[in-house]
């Protein structure tokens, strides 16, 4: 039972740490769609996402290698680009970069093809912003968790200045590199070169997401936590590192995708209380082996204050930790099949490893330090080991800054397909639940050119999937007591490029028609 129990711990601590992540807004659908091949140039771009977004940069590079101007504007959780009329034959490339709700930037290109396809090549992330972003990112990590947490150990219960250089050295590491990630995102947001820091566009617009209140309260917390260090009277050490913990909380609780999960009046206290505990934690582990390097008188009290309070502490990680995680795993496969289960798959041994010498220190090496307070070089090689291993998680961690958990992923593949199509006379808002190939309902909007509600006697919808030799299928709307008209329970066997064309009777007289494809996924 004991190992079962120990196992079982080992397990809920490791995905603990899966919580804290930063994730994106994930692309649903696009029209064109990625890769196709237009016989006439499309008047618009449309990109849907699973969740709103705020445009950033987009542009576009058409066939002949030019870069043309577009007009933007995000409507509800899409993004609507007008394109040029003149477009030449061959492929065109859309790139994209948003902002999604939890701050991050997500960028991408579309390419499509007008006639035939040409020998362009789509644009790719800059690979030396995305290291620096995961070195800012650790560095951060150090500075809350090693210099805040060390701090923090040393007021209340070394009251002493054992670790110093450790703790001082992680905060001036982790102000450096929170000022530095500030620019690096709005470097990726505005996916201009690494000199361009020394301008002011990427700093405003890393302010304007929610990525910048983060980075600000973790800067504060690091601050206030050095001048702790420096305190008057040991009431001031204690007053300054207890207000620094509640940075680190607020901090982690303010951004990311873990913190915009929903439901947040949950998800966001639970991410502030396990920033806390593990701060708590870390934070131990440099002055531990500071006393234990130096045979510090007060060390025995440490051990004992540190082991008490310990069992507490990892208690309230392992709750917290575990809510979190089921919320961005949401199945046990995602661990196998999604690049977060794959980076969480390597945590997971790291921390086994950690939790192994946690043990061995608790029930094995710190009763030999009391029995003989003379030979504490097995805890200090111990303690320096989970040092190594904490560093080697936050590396492992900062990498999820690039991945989607599987909860964004999986919101992704259940929203519905969405469909706009604008003339300059009437503009239509189609929504295609689920989107996928079986049964799928049909929510129409119909609005006219200025987006002004669109009155109709009658709407019918028809479907076609020409490239399988399927003929229209055509399905009469009910106006809801939404002000939609709605189309369900249609049956669509087959994957493809389907052919939709809507129909509104707005008088006897006149009928308005749009027409559009989409991709049946």
């Amino acid at each position: 039972m004991a190992r079962l129990l120990a196992g079982l711990a080992a397990l809920l601590t490791a995905l603990c740490f899966a919580s804290d992540v930063w994730a994106h807004a994930t692309l649903v659908s696009a029209e064109p769609a990625d890769g196709s091949v237009l016989a006439q140039p499309p008047k618009m771009v449309q990109l849907h996402f699973n969740e709103s977004v705020t445009p950033a940069v987009i542009g576009l590079i058409d066939a002949s290698g030019k870069a043309r101007e577009v007009a933007t504007r995000a409507v509800g959780q899409s993004v609507l680009m007008v394109l040029p009329d003149d477009l030449p034959q061959g492929t065109q490339i859309v790139s994209y970069r948003v902002v999604s709700q939890d701050g991050h930037p997500v960028a991408g290109s579309l390419v499509f093809s007008i006639g035939a396809v040409t020998g362009a090549a789509t644009p790719s992330r800059d690979g030396l912003v995305s290291s620096l972003i995961w070195l800012a990112r650790i560095g951060v990590y150090l500075g809350l968790f090693v210099g805040v947490g060390g701090a923090f150990f040393a007021a209340w219960i070394e009251q002493g200045p054992s670790g110093g250089k450790a703790i001082l050295g992680a905060l001036y590491v982790g102000l450096i590199s929170a000022i530095a990630s500030l620019g690096l995102q709005g470097i990726d947001l505005l996916n201009l070169p690494v000199s361009n820091l020394l301008t002011i566009a990427p700093w405003k617009a890393a302010l304007s997401t929610s990525l910048g209140p983060s980075v600000l309260i973790a800067i504060a917390a690091m601050v206030i936590a050095r001048l702790g260090w420096q305190g008057p009277s040991i009431r001031s050490a204690w007053i300054r590192s207890a207000i620094a913990m509640v940075g680190v909380g607020l901090s982690l609780a303010a951004s990311g995708h873990a913190a915009t999960a929903s439901p947040q009046w949950l998800t966001r206290p639970l991410l502030f209380l396990h920033g806390l505990s593990v701060t708590f934690w870390v934070g131990a582990l440099a002055p531990l082996a500071a006393m234990a390097l130096q045979r510090d008188s007060a060390l025995l009290w440490a051990l004992r204050t540190f082991s008490s309070l310990a069992v507490w502490v990892v208690g309230v990680v392992v709750l917290a930790g575990v809510v979190l995680a089921v919320i961005q795993l949401e199945s046990f496969r995602a661990l196998i099949e999604t690049k977060y289960g794959i980076i969480l798959s390597i945590k997971l041994v790291l921390v086994a490893g950690l939790l192994a010498l946690a043990a061995l220190n608790r029930y094995r090496l710190t009763p030999a330090v009391m029995r003989n307070y003379e030979n504490t070089r097995p805890l200090l090689q111990s303690i320096l080991a989970e040092c190594v291993l904490v560093v080697a998680i936050f590396a492992v961690v900062a990498g999820w800054r690039f991945t989607p958990p599987p909860r964004a992923l999986a919101a992704a593949a259940k929203a519905p397909l969405a469909v706009h199509i604008h003339t300059d006379t009437a503009m239509f808002q189609v929504l295609i639940s689920p989107g996928r190939v079986g049964v799928d309902n049909f929510v129409l909007q119909l609005m006219n050119g200025d987006a002004s509600p669109l009155n109709a006697k009658e709407a019918t919808l028809t479907l076609s999937l020409p490239e399988r030799g399927i003929e229209p299928i055509e399905r009469n709307a009910t106006l809801g007591p939404d002000g939609y008209w709605h189309v369900t329970n249609v049956p669509l066997p087959l994957r493809g490029r389907w052919h939709m064309r809507i129909e509104a009777l707005v008088t006897d007289f006149r009928k308005v028609t749009l027409e559009d494809d989409f991709e049946l996924r």
